[in-house]
């Protein structure tokens, strides 16, 4: 067996390494649970206001949107992802106390899995769990999958509801597959297109090329990555703060923490880099005594702070690591050997991502709102 405590320099016993990083927030708070092929995935929340009111079908909605098997351009995995909400709502409405959700896993097939019981897969994270913690999960990734999203999903539609409330709204969408990309303004866009078609690209022309590419590659048994493109409006002035806290930050680690995501960019981004100070800074303007901006190239964002012009960012995947190819490894052993991908795997993984986009930016936005509230008082 190969010896992994040689890879820590301070030689850690790892066993005795505990996981964290499970919970998200400091006022809005939410703390998720499960594994891919375990019983259930599920999710508290603390710190939601009490009084709020919680459509139990606007939850499930959302998480239609994110469930696997819903057309045939994601992986087939058949679960209905029913959330059951077992504390913290009484007669529609938030108590203040904590909220807990669960969904239980219906079609687990671990034997598909079986195969690569001791072998590591290609750019997933069976090597670095088992080096850290000694022990993992090796149906469908366990805690690494992404399955473990359908919980953030639900505690997002939480989020939502409540920065409803504030009329801050987010539509999040596939901005582009492979090479395939909108060169469109957001603002040229109609949201209502996104659920329009199966891949979630508000330009029904553009949309029908990428699902024919996602097609393609998963016939070739390969997999493809893109870009999805997140827009927030109604957010007032003050959401963030102006050092480790800055609104951006928590924005780039939460969508970074979602599975397959490799890049975050907001505003200009890194095309920004191209432009002369005179041509990327932002004029002020007030209208009606409302303080605007004429250009947006700082994506709502200033400081850290939000400045209540519409807040906008792209989010980068990769092509899912699980292929129908053979591809060279190795096992627990150290021996070198081969490894095909089975099982129910997205071709692509941007149509489920974008939910999951808007509930990670749902909830950092809440904390966020509630934070401001709690400065004012």
């Amino acid at each position: 067996m190969l010896d992994f405590r040689a890879t820590f320099a301070f030689q850690f016993i790892i066993n005795q390494i505990v996981m964290s990083g499970s919970t998200f927030g400091q006022i809005f708070k939410i703390t998720t649970f499960g594994e891919s092929h375990g019983r259930a995935v599920g999710v508290t929340i603390d710190g939601c206001p009490a009084n709020l009111a919680v459509n139990e079908s606007f939850i499930q909605a959302e998480l239609d949107r994110r469930r696997p098997g819903q057309s045939k351009i994601v992986t087939q995995r058949d679960e209905s992802d029913t959330v059951q909400i077992l504390s913290g709502i009484f007669e529609g409405k938030t108590t203040g106390q904590p909220i807990a959700m669960v969904i239980f896993n219906e079609d687990q097939r671990s034997k598909d899995y079986s195969h690569i019981a001791d072998k590591y897969r290609p750019s997933h994270a069976d090597f670095t769990y088992q080096a850290k913690y000694g022990i993992r999960d090796y149906r469908g990734g366990g805690r690494s999958s992404a399955r473990e999203t359908a919980a953030r999903v639900a505690a997002g539609a939480i989020a939502k509801l409540l920065l409803a409330k504030a009329g801050i709204e987010i539509n999040a969408y596939v901005s582009q597959v492979g090479d395939i990309q909108l060169d469109k303004d957001y603002k040229k866009f109609d949201f209502r297109n996104i659920e329009a078609t199966p891949v979630r690209c508000p330009d029904l022309e553009t949309a029908e090329k990428m699902i024919q590419l996602i097609q393609s590659v998963k016939k070739a048994g390969d997999t493809i990555g893109g870009v999805t493109t997140c827009v927030v409006t109604g957010c007032p002035v003050g959401l963030g703060e102006p050092a480790f806290d800055k609104l951006h930050a928590d924005l780039g680690k939460a969508i970074l923490s979602i599975n397959a995501c490799k890049g975050f960019e907001y505003g200009s981004g890194f095309e920004g880099v191209t432009m002369r100070g005179s041509q990327h800074n932002d004029p002020f303007f007030a209208e009606n005594g409302v303080v605007k901006t004429k250009s947006n190239f700082s994506g709502g964002i200033q400081g850290g702070i939000s400045n209540a012009m519409d807040i906008y960012f792209r989010a980068a995947f990769k092509p899912v690591a699980t292929i129908i190819h053979a591809q060279s490894s190795v096992n627990q052993a150290g021996e070198a050997v081969e490894v095909v991908g089975r099982g129910r795997h997205d071709p692509c993984v941007l149509p489920r991502a974008v939910p999951i986009v808007e509930a990670m930016t749902a909830l950092v936005l809440a904390d966020h709102w509630l934070r401001l509230r709690t400065a004012q008082v």
